[in-house]
Parts: structure tokens; C-alpha cells; sequence
């Protein structure tokens, strides 16, 4: 008997509500599962980069649950450091410490959080690095780098804790044009190896590729949800519409029905 993969991530029921009023979230319901890229889609404002911030505890939801591998951890006894060293964030705008060298970004957490001896932090710093291809500035200071070189050095920084998931939230969308490939192989590469993967993006094609599952968010809520070919065959109104509405280079032909 096959055994069933893993349920790593779970968010049951959550919804966002901002002060103000706004609905950010509409009782939303998902999992991710072990070695499972999933991949969030749907317009601006559409409550895509909320979710994340409520798993990774950089904002309260309003109501609901998120579970990581079982436990609860939206809770006020959570121990919210070692939260976010088992769920790893990559940001849009990388987040990286000015006044520390590449090396040391990636070590920081390691030391501080992980605890690690010097030696061994470097150890393994040194080998994420490699992955994503910038062991040669190790030396660098971020202001030196490339929004590129800096996203994969934030992604190196996030794969050295030995996150249990990691969350993207549009890792591409402040690079330039020609700097976004880079980035998006990286990606690809730990979908490759079986990394667990949340990743909110606007990225269409790079979803239909890489993502085994994709999530259409659409006003606070899942509008559709399916295996990546519902890019090529969307099922709903809703996301045939939103596929519609961009350029059309990054969606995929729509076969005639």
C-alpha cells in the first residue's frame, strides 16, 4: 500500500480582517504536503501575500487555524522564533543586512537561532550558498550584489535554517526583467529536489512549470484550485477571466472549447 504523503502545512478557515474593515481574507482552506510545491495566483489585493503573513506570524489572523506538521501554531503560546525557523520566508524585497558581507547574512540566523558553533555555521552557509550559486561573494556586502544575487542569497539565508516549508511571497517582482530567470532556476531547482513550497507569484508561466498544485485566490478567497494544468484549462469563470487580463506572453494559449 502506497504510503500518503505527509500533510506538512494546513490552514483551515482563516480569514484576515484589517481595522478599517477590510477583508483581506475569506475563510480560506488549503494544505501543503511533503515535497509539495504549491503555487498562490490571482490578481492585486486579492489576499495572496496575507496568507503568508499570517502563517509566518507576521500578522495575526483574525480567526482560523495553521498547523504545521499537526501542531497548531497560531496561538499565544507559540514560540514564534522557532516558528519561522521551521517555515522559511523568502521576501520580495530580500531583507538582507546592509552592513553584514553575504556570509554572514546567511550565518546570523544560524548562530543566533539554530545555535551553532561558528564552524559549523559557516560549514553549512557555505553549502547553501553553493546551491544557489553565489559562492564566489561570500565576501560581498548586499549593496555590491544585484537584486538577483541578493534574492539568492535571502533564499540561501532561508534554506540554511532546514525550514520545514518554505514560503515565497513574489520573489521576482522588484528584480529587473533580465535578472528574473536566475531566481525563478533556483526555485525550480528545490522544487526539483523536494523542497516544500508555498509560493505566492505572479510569475504564470513559472506556476504552470514548476507548482505540482495551484491556488487561484480572487477577492479574499479560493476561486479555484487544481493540479497546474488549470492554467491551461481553467474551470471557472473567475480564472479564465483573471488569465484573460494578462499580457498575453505569460499565460499560455487557451485551447478553444
Amino acid at each position: 500500500m502506497t504510503e500518503l504523503p505527509e500533510n506538512v502545512l494546513e490552514v483551515e478557515d482563516l480569514h484576515m480582517i484589517y481595522s478599517g474593515g477590510v477583508h483581506a481574507v475569506r475563510g480560506i482552506s488549503f494544505n501543503v504536503n511533503e515535497g509539495e510545491s504549491v503555487a498562490i495566483i490571482g490578481s492585486s489585493g486579492s489576499g495572496k501575500s496575507t496568507v503568508l503573513r499570517c502563517i509566518n506570524r507576521l500578522i495575526e489572523p483574525t480567526e482560523g487555524r495553521v498547523s504545521l506538521k499537526g501542531d497548531q501554531v497560531n496561538t499565544p503560546h507559540t514560540d514564534v522564533n522557532n516558528l519561522r525557523s521551521r517555515i522559511g520566508m523568502v521576501f520580495q524585497s530580500f531583507e538582507l543586512f546592509a552592513h553584514l558581507k553575504v556570509l554572514d547574512n546567511v550565518t546570523l540566523g544560524l548562530r543566533h537561532v539554530r545555535k551553532m558553533s561558528k564552524k559549523d555555521a559557516k560549514e553549512r552557509a557555505l553549502s547553501v550558498l553553493e546551491r544557489v550559486d553565489m559562492l564566489d561573494r561570500v565576501d560581498a556586502y548586499p549593496g555590491n550584489l544585484s537584486g538577483g544575487q541578493k534574492q539568492r542569497v535571502a533564499i540561501a539565508r532561508a534554506l540554511a535554517m532546514h525550514p520545514e516549508v518554505l514560503l515565497f511571497d513574489e520573489p521576482t517582482s522588484a528584480l529587473d526583467p533580465e535578472l528574473i530567470g536566475s531566481v525563478l532556476e533556483t526555485i525550480k531547482g528545490l522544487a526539483d529536489e523536494g523542497m516544500t513550497m508555498l509560493i505566492v507569484t505572479h510569475e504564470i508561466s513559472f506556476a504552470r512549470d514548476v507548482a505540482d498544485r495551484v491556488i487561484y485566490m480572487d477577492e479574499g478567497v479560493v476561486a479555484e484550485e487544481g493540479p497546474s494544468s488549470i492554467i491551461e484549462n481553467p474551470k471557472t469563470e473567475r480564472l479564465k477571466k483573471f488569465l484573460s487580463s494578462l499580457h498575453e506572453d505569460d499565460v499560455p494559449e487557451q485551447a478553444n472549447e
